[in-house]
């Protein structure tokens, strides 16, 4: 009897270990959901949770371990998408080490979490939004002028490839390197140089963007005694070419700074602006 008693206590625990499918899996629930299943209260903290789910399931075997770890994930949490995956692969580092015994609290994971939804969700968006979106539709947006089906449909195509690409990259590694994979960027100023860069590129694209697709001209003369007449668009043309599209899109730039991302009010007024400029003979 005491020899049974004495095997039995003596055998050891299984170590759980998630597999790269699993991890992809929950990639692929956070890429689906990331920007489709905000609420008001937690925003993305709904599919965030979804996506560590199977995760949590495979780590935890009993009913109150799960739903401890359930609602851990359910606090509030925001950042970008695709860069998000890095976070998505630290937190599942963290619970694999959690559940295997290692102490790490509920607080440290939910800090980590709080602590890079701010610096990935601004590396993401001068990245993503304002680098690699402007480069794609940049190179496509001569396809679709020039009537081609490639310009409406390349950016469809190549937009995910490399979000999804960039975000199985970041996930993995992020889960490999666990904590230290997103110190290692934020010490040294990388973090910092990374959004100077991107946010360099972004701008340049879509400057370039707007000198070329951006038309906005004024047929507006003026007759003086003797004879003369100044056309306002050739003295503007003096100044310099393409004063006017610069302009109009500094205003619609000052407008989204001040009051938001209104795009339907911002289309609606450049629609009736120009209507009306165009009656009046002005633009």
């Amino acid at each position: 009897m005491g020899e049974m008693n004495m095997n039995q206590t003596t055998q050891p625990e299984v170590s759980k270990k998630l597999t790269k499918k699993d991890i992809t899996k929950s990639m692929w629930i956070y890429y689906a959901g990331a920007e489709l299943s905000n609420s008001y209260e937690r925003l993305q903290s709904l599919v965030f949770c979804a996506s560590m789910t199977p995760i949590l399931k495979k780590l935890y075997s009993t009913d109150e371990e799960l739903s401890e770890a359930l609602k851990r994930h359910l606090v509030f949490f925001n950042t970008e998408g695709i860069l998000g995956a890095i976070i998505q692969g630290i937190v599942i580092s963290m619970e694999e080490q959690k559940s295997n015994g290692e102490n790490i609290t509920d607080d440290a994971i939910t800090g980590i979490k709080t602590g890079l939804m701010g610096p990935v969700a601004g590396m993401g968006d001068a990245i993503i939004w304002a680098a690699v979106m402007p480069i794609i539709f940049s190179i496509f947006l001569p396809f679709a002028s020039n009537g081609s089906a490639l310009g409406g449909i390349m950016p469809l195509i190549l937009y995910p490839l490399l979000t999804i690409i960039i975000s199985y990259y970041l996930i993995h590694n992020g889960y490999k390197l666990g904590k230290k994979s997103i110190v290692s960027l934020l010490h040294g100023g990388k973090m910092k140089n990374i959004i100077f860069t991107a946010n360099v590129i972004g701008l340049t694209m879509m400057g370039a963007l707007s000198a070329s697709y951006v038309t906005l001209s004024t047929p507006l003369e003026f007759s003086f005694s003797g004879g003369s007449t100044i056309v306002l668009q050739d003295v503007l043309n003096l100044i310099a070419p393409g004063l006017l599209p610069l302009a109009a899109v500094f205003i619609i730039y000052t407008y989204l700074k001040k009051k938001g991302p209104h795009y339907t009010k911002i289309l609606l007024t450049v629609v009736v602006v120009s209507i009306i400029a165009s009656l009046l003979g002005i633009l």
